[in-house]
């Protein structure tokens, strides 16, 4: 098993659902968040938001991420996804379609989604769960500006301090403070002079 996954790992992306509340009016409104990272590059994806996630939803996300111009499942050829029912069978034929294999987890295997379930954790710890969201809007917005933070300006531990983008700064020069989001997330480069 152990090799069969070192053959596919630059091949597999993982995807789960998570839930965050916006505040409305004297309540609250969950909303769904679909969030998709590529396993071997760490690289992460916001899919989608919705308030209520059903099968034809997912079919046109999957569409959509499957479009070989712009879609993050076009060098993947397996999605690692829980039981949840909203990945049914429409899903699966969806992405067969488009030669991406899905991976249904066994039940009650949280362990086994480990990296994603990691980044939805970090999404909430490092952003969301700083702020009151009222909007699907703002909501979108943080979750961008926390992607190209993850992406591009956080180390990671996983990929030896390395950014996932791939890119490092200069070794040498007077360090830099830039931030997001209003200082709430904070990285740090080099500049000449």
């Amino acid at each position: 098993m152990a090799t069969i996954l070192q053959q596919q790992w630059s091949s597999m992306v993982a995807a789960d659902l998570f839930t965050v509340k916006l505040t409305q009016g004297w309540g609250v409104q969950p909303v769904h968040v679909l969030v998709m990272m590529h396993l071997a590059s760490r690289h992460i994806h916001i899919a989608g938001i919705v308030v209520e996630p059903t099968q034809t939803w997912l079919v046109q996300v999957s569409l959509n991420e499957t479009d070989e111009a712009e879609g993050f499942l076009k060098e993947g050829a397996y999605v690692i996804h829980d039981r949840a029912t909203v990945f049914g069978d429409r899903f699966t034929q969806t992405l067969a379609a488009a030669e991406v294999t899905t991976v249904k987890l066994p039940p009650r295997s949280p362990n086994l989604n480990a990296r994603v379930e990691r980044v939805i954790r970090s999404s909430r710890e490092e952003c969301l769960d700083r702020f009151v969201i009222f909007s699907k809007g703002q909501l979108e917005y943080l979750l961008r500006e926390y992607t190209e933070f993850y992406n591009e300006e956080r180390p990671h531990q996983g990929l030896k301090k390395q950014l996932v983008s791939g890119k490092q700064g200069k070794s040498e020069g007077r360090i830099r403070r830039r931030t997001r989001l209003g200082g709430l997330l904070s990285f740090y480069d080099r500049i000449s002079g």
